[in-house]
C-alpha cells in the first residue's frame, strides 16, 4: 500500500471550514516532519497554519487530536492499489510505493509513525488506518487467485501483504539501512513462492 501515513488528501470540500481544516493539516504535516513529535505545539501549528491558535483549541482540543484528524485524512484520499496483471507485480509496485514513502527527506511516514508512540489516540487512528488499507489490497490476492496464481480456494490475504511489505519496514525503518533497490521486488517475490506453496492458505473450517 501506498504508505497510509504519508499523504494528504485531495478531497477537500468548499468553505471555510475545509479551508482551515487543509490548511491545519497541512501545517501539522510539515511541522512533524520538520521537527518530530517532540517540536509539534498547537502554537507552532497555528503559526504555520495562518490561523489563530483558539481556532486550533477549539476543532482539535490537543496535540493528538491533530495527529487523529491527519491520520483520518490520510484514509480519505481516493487511493487505490497496483493493479500491474500479476501479483509479483502488484507486491512489488506496492513495496516502490512505501519505500519512496520511507526515505524520503524529511519523512512524514517516519515521523507519524514515532508520534503515535506517544499518543494513545494517534496509535489507534494508525491501527484503525493500517486495517482500513490492507483490507483495500486484499484486492490483490482476490485477483490473482481468479488468475490461477494462487492455491485454490483459501489464502490469507492479510498474512500475504503482511510477509510482502514487511521486509520494507524491517530494513528501513528498525535497521535504518539505506535503500536497497532491489528490495521491492525480492520482498514481493519471496512472499509470492511461499503464497504458491502454501504458506498462507487457511483451512476450510477456519475460513468459514
Amino acid at each position: 500500500m501506498t504508505d497510509p501515513l504519508d499523504t494528504t488528501s485531495d478531497r477537500r470540500p468548499g468553505g471555510r471550514t475545509a479551508r482551515v481544516r487543509a490548511q491545519v493539516l497541512d501545517a501539522v504535516r510539515a511541522e512533524l516532519a520538520e521537527g518530530g513529535h517532540e517540536g509539534l505545539t498547537m502554537e507552532g501549528v497555528a503559526a504555520r497554519a495562518g490561523v489563530h491558535r483558539a481556532t486550533v483549541y477549539r476543532r482539535w482540543r490537543d496535540v493528538g487530536g491533530l495527529l487523529v484528524d491527519v491520520i483520518d485524512a490520510a484514509g480519505e484520499i481516493d487511493w487505490r492499489p497496483p493493479d500491474t496483471g500479476s501479483l509479483r507485480g502488484d507486491l512489488t509496485a506496492l513495496n516502490r510505493e512505501i519505500q519512496e514513502s520511507l526515505v524520503v527527506q524529511p519523512s512524514f511516514a517516519l515521523a507519524l509513525m514515532a508520534a503515535s508512540f506517544h499518543s494513545e489516540q494517534a496509535a489507534r487512528a494508525q491501527t484503525r488506518l493500517w486495517a482500513d488499507r490492507y483490507a483495500q489490497c486484499e484486492i490483490l490476492v482476490e485477483r490473482a487467485t481468479e488468475r490461477g496464481e494462487l492455491p485454490l480456494p483459501h489464502t490469507d490475504a492479510r498474512s500475504l501483504l503482511i510477509a510482502a511489505t514487511a521486509p520494507l519496514y524491517h530494513q528501513l525503518v528498525l535497521l535504518r539501512a539505506d535503500p536497497d533497490p532491489q528490495l521491492p521486488e525480492r520482498a514481493a517475490e519471496a512472499a509470492v513462492l511461499a503464497a504458491g506453496a502454501g504458506a498462507f492458505s487457511v483451512r476450510r473450517e477456519e475460513s468459514a
